[in-house]
């Protein structure tokens, strides 16, 4: 590598790194300042909420958790067969469903999954294909009440979508691929410049959660790191480009999901 992709390479690294020498008198982030914090979820666009059911105890198949560890695994071939609404209930409550608020105004959720300082600064979009009761199209998560929102009109999107994810083909038709996009300050709030190493480790929190939950119903997911920043910023109409220039909400991981299909006879 030349000097400059080297350079590069090494300065990055330094995000992955916890407190040094050189955070001593960095100056106080937004809490410590006492600024009001964001918001801990984001507002839908007002339309017509799709509730979720809770009741998913019986679609959980007989495993414990050696097997679902020991037989999880990465799917990228799935059946025809649709998703059912309790299924992919149970996939978003599993990865980013609320159990409890706490703070004053409520401005900390509590989650099925970890994260630092309990910021959780992802946003879940869903770009649904096959799912039992649901028009295709892309839709948006509230975990406030555990509802579904249907984000974009779009039932057509399987070109564009394997177009952003770099052509994966099995993503773009899946029965459901999820989009986690992250709106950064409300982890830059409380952890200021070392907020970006917790938000990436989060997202690995809730992709392993989907995993898991996946394995338990007999469903498959494949978890995706690379596709088209600006492409899938504008299938999810958020503003592209650099976040110097403006203070964006941008996606950050995705995953497709399905039925798994059965294995092949020997």
């Amino acid at each position: 590598m030349n000097d400059k992709t080297r350079y590069e390479i090494l300065r990055q690294r330094e995000m992955m790194k916890a407190y040094t020498a050189a955070d001593v008198g960095t100056e106080p982030t937004d809490q410590q300042q006492k600024l009001p914090a964001p918001a801990p979820v984001k507002s839908g666009k007002g339309g017509m909420k799709i509730p979720l059911p809770l009741d998913f105890e019986n679609i959980v198949q007989d495993k414990n958790l050696f097997a679902l560890l020991a037989e999880r695994e990465s799917c990228r071939v799935y059946r025809e067969e649709e998703i059912s609404l309790k299924e992919l209930s149970f996939l978003l409550w599993a990865t980013q469903g609320i159990r409890h608020f706490a703070g004053k105004m409520k401005q900390v959720t509590f989650r099925n999954v970890p994260s630092a300082g309990s910021r959780h600064p992802f946003e879940t979009y869903l770009f649904i294909n096959k799912t039992e009761g649901l028009t295709p199209g892309i839709y948006h998560y509230i975990p406030t009440d555990h509802t579904l929102e249907l984000w974009e009109d779009y039932p057509d999107y399987e070109e564009e979508l394997t177009d952003a994810l770099c052509g994966q083909e099995f993503a773009g038709a899946a029965p459901v691929t999820f989009v986690w996009s992250v709106i950064p300050y409300r982890s830059e709030w409380r952890y200021g410049r070392k907020s970006h190493k917790y938000m990436l480790i989060d997202a690995g929190h809730v992709c392993e959660n989907l995993y898991l939950a996946c394995e338990s119903i007999g469903c498959g997911t494949c978890a995706i790191g690379a596709y088209d920043q600006d492409k899938l910023d504008e299938l999810l109409g958020f503003i592209t480009g650099p976040s110097a220039e403006t203070d964006n909400e941008f996606a950050v991981y995705a995953a497709s999901v399905g039925k798994k299909r059965e294995p092949s006879p020997k």
